[in-house]
């Protein structure tokens, strides 16, 4: 009777198999459906800008495809890689984001470690408001940031505004916030045993953080600071509002102010100047997309 009731429930077995191989594999074409899908809205963008790059003012302004080049040129390229104007804008954001960059780590670190392990009353309610603050949209807080270095200037006399160096300090509160809540998840997943074990072999806190916690933590760590430079490369409406001159812009305004004039556009050199300014960012994420995406996983789990 064993061999029968086997024998009977083979083909019901098989149906169940054959109905969820079927399911899986839809499953699979559904997602290929929506991920080229998504790819295909993700990269037209690019694609276009690519396209009007290797264009002339004269091929652009004609009625032909525009997704189409007739006649290549790198002419934009070499135009803009060889002006002094938009190289200023080129190393004054490469300046401002390094910097940037060394100045969250340097806070956002130590804030992280002592919020995640030094345990003290108020803790827990003060990283949360850490988060809390970088939901403040920028939109909201030039204002008042502006009127404080308007009367510092006043009652000091030093004046930051319409200098490339006052973004070093009003990007930080962009990414100080975000980079320390990354980093405390980060540091509470790490087993609480290998600190204590340090503390009891003599190791000062100092010496905990930057000998244990800050080699285990590293894919957080270059999370951190791939999105601190990100945002300090990439911000436009700070620097439009602090600085004005030609000479103090970063690139992000230099490109709409310069080849912006009034009612003409150079889109040919626009697009060219997009992409250069895409490409850092863009080969950090290339060669460090692992790292970022572990991080912030990792960041968002608490062990």
């Amino acid at each position: 009777m064993s061999t029968i009731a086997v024998h009977k429930a083979g083909p019901s077995r098989k149906v169940k198999y054959g109905s969820m191989s079927r399911d899986r594999t839809w499953a699979l074409r559904w997602s290929y459906f929506f991920l080229a899908l998504f790819a295909l809205f993700a990269l037209v963008p690019p694609i276009y800008m690519i396209i009007t790059s290797l264009k002339s003012s004269a091929e652009i302004s004609a009625a032909t495809n525009p997704w189409w080049v007739f006649h290549p040129t790198l002419s934009n390229y070499v135009e803009l890689l060889t002006s002094n104007q938009f190289l200023r804008f080129y190393w004054n954001s490469a300046v401002v984001s390094v910097f940037v960059v060394a100045i969250t780590m340097l806070i956002s670190i130590p804030a992280a470690f002592a919020l995640s392990r030094m345990r003290f009353w108020g803790s827990a309610t003060l990283a949360a408001g850490v988060f809390l603050t970088y939901l403040i949209p920028d939109s909201l807080l030039f204002l008042p940031l502006f009127k404080m270095f308007a009367r510092l200037s006043e009652w000091t006399g030093i004046s930051l505004i319409n200098h490339w160096y006052v973004l070093l300090f009003i990007y930080p509160t962009l990414t100080v916030p975000f980079c320390t809540w990354i980093m405390i998840g980060y540091f509470a997943s790490i087993p609480k045993e290998l600190d204590e074990a340090a503390i009891i072999d003599g190791a000062s806190w100092f010496q905990t953080l930057t000998r244990i916690f800050i080699p285990v933590a590293l894919p957080g760590l270059i999370a951190a600071t791939i999105f601190a430079f990100t945002v300090s490369w990439a911000q436009y409406l700070y620097p439009l509002v602090f600085t004005t001159s030609t000479d103090q812009l970063v690139m992000p305004v230099g490109i709409i102010t310069s080849l912006v004039k009034g009612d003409v556009f150079n889109w040919g050199q626009i697009m060219t100047g997009a992409l250069l300014g895409a490409a850092p960012p863009l080969l950090i994420y290339a060669f460090l997309m692992d790292y970022y995406i572990a991080g912030l996983t990792a960041g968002a789990t608490k062990g």
